[in-house]
């Protein structure tokens, strides 16, 4: 890549204002392999000018040429998904397979989601004598997170660009190469110059700028709940609407009637992937009391499956763990499991046996573990499981939904019927029955402490939308 060292703002690739440089590590090795220029509140202002002063135009332009722009991005970002992955797996750690067809393939499913959306979506309506009309917000502010990268850039910028908005982006610095490749890609598309726009750097920095910014409309935030707290007293300064999507603790509940063998490995291995560092895994599972020892048995010899080590290796499951702050993080938590008493059932602190460099995490499985205990109230995001036993359906859905936080939950039953009732009982933005297959058509967001609006689909082009009523618009 050609711009590492610069923004890109109106349509151009420059230089920062306020040059600083920061390292990005590859996990894998602890080592540098490249810089990025981060930027300061005066980058933060010249791209909000930009986008601020390209607003007028591209807000009027019609459903056709935002659809055809929309088209556009996804021809070009076809041609680089390849791209994409590769970079991914470099600056946060993925399996390269994984990275790509996991990873950027979240890109393309997106934008044709948001394409087909944008084709029948209803910006206006008439009820009775009034014009209710669902016009842009303005200029938006994203801050995207390290985890899933490009995953989150394109569901904001992709219902951002259909709805009209223009933006200023600020992606994550820890994992910030794929959003050079996208800027590259938004370029190549023929974006009008000020409609997109991208200021690498650090939330403290970058973000706290942009959310108190008076000429930024909406913030879209996805990451930690302590840094959307920040984003939200910043933003209320100018009382922005602020969007978010944060932490979790999902639980797993698997009901008696459930095939152990087969839930539990599922369970095990689906909250493993991407090392555990997804917002919504499912990192608690609800067991029956008295099938607790077979759970811990079959949980035991998934994650023994699960293989950790070199990210080019098509035989790796999952790879390090994005930096040294995540992995000092997960082996404390590792830690104070063992600390308050749960059963080490797979893994433990320290790396695996056969790596002695990276952030490489033990792929850990904690059984008896209390809802009181940290490892079951604080987010890990490592390949950490807890198991926690329950007494009846009532204690299960009881202690599931005993959390601060409430982004998605996960339901396991051989009766359809069973699952649907403990579903409607779970305080989560999300329920997931029976490990189906995702969809990019379903409202993404959470409840309590995992933030508000959704995004996906129409409902992300909702939260791009400001609502008018023209009152009086048809003759009475």
């Amino acid at each position: 890549m050609e711009h590492e060292r610069q923004h890109y703002v109106n349509g151009a690739w420059v230089d920062p204002l306020q040059p600083t440089l920061l390292d990005v590590v590859d996990p894998s090795t602890e080592e540098a392999f490249t810089q990025i220029a981060v930027g300061g509140p005066k980058d933060v202002d010249r791209a909000v000018a930009a986008a601020k002063a390209a607003f007028p135009s591209f807000s009027r332009t019609s459903r056709n040429d935002r659809l055809d722009l929309l088209k556009a991005i996804l021809s070009e970002y076809n041609k680089r998904k390849q791209d994409i992955g590769e970079v991914l797996s470099r600056e946060m750690g993925a399996p390269v397979a994984f990275a790509v067809q996991r990873q950027a393939g979240t890109g393309t499913a997106h934008l044709t989601r948001m394409i087909q959306v944008l084709e029948t979506y209803k910006f206006e309506d008439v009820e009775g004598s009034t014009l209710i009309a669902r016009e842009p917000i303005g200029v938006v502010g994203l801050i995207t997170p390290w985890n899933w990268p490009i995953n989150q850039i394109v569901c904001k910028v992709a219902p951002g660009i259909a709805a009209g908005c223009t933006m200023v982006l600020k992606p994550s610095e820890v994992a910030p190469l794929n959003a050079i490749i996208w800027s590259e890609i938004m370029h190549a598309a023929g974006v009008p110059a000020g409609v997109y726009n991208m200021v690498q750097g650090e939330g403290g920095v970058v973000g706290e700028a942009m959310s108190s910014h008076p000429d930024i409309d909406m913030m879209s935030f996805t990451g930690s709940t302590r840094a959307g707290i920040l984003v939200a007293q910043a933003a209320a300064k100018t009382v922005k609407r602020v969007s978010q999507e944060l932490g979790g603790k999902s639980a797993n509940i698997l009901l008696p009637d459930v095939d152990f063998q087969t839930a539990v490995t599922k369970g095990v291995l689906g909250m493993m992937g991407n090392s555990g560092q997804s917002c919504n895994a499912p990192t608690r599972m609800f067991v029956p009391a008295d099938r607790h020892e077979e759970v811990k048995a079959i949980a035991k010899a998934a994650a023994e499956r699960v293989v950790v080590g070199n990210v080019t290796d098509d035989k790796t499951t999952i790879g390090p763990v994005v930096s040294e702050v995540q992995f000092n993080k997960i082996q404390r938590l590792i830690q104070a499991g063992i600390d308050e008493g749960a059963e080490v059932v797979a893994g433990g602190v320290g790396r695996p046996e056969n790596l002695n460099r990276g952030y490489f995490v033990r792929p850990t499985v904690f059984a008896g573990v209390r809802n009181d205990m940290t490892i079951a109230r604080e987010e890990i995001f490592g390949p950490v499981l807890s198991i926690l036993p329950y007494k009846d359906e009532a204690d299960a859905i009881r202690l599931a939904n005993e959390t601060v936080y409430g982004l998605a939950a996960y339901v396991q039953s051989g009766d359809i019927k069973n699952a649907r009732r403990v579903a409607a009982e779970m305080r989560a933005g999300n329920v997931f029955v029976n490990y189906p297959s995702s969809d990019t058509a379903a409202p993404f967001g959470g409840y309590k402490q995992s933030g508000n609006g959704r995004e996906y689909g129409k409902w992300a082009l909702d939260d791009f939308t400001e609502i008018k009523a023209v009152i009086g618009y048809e003759a009475a």
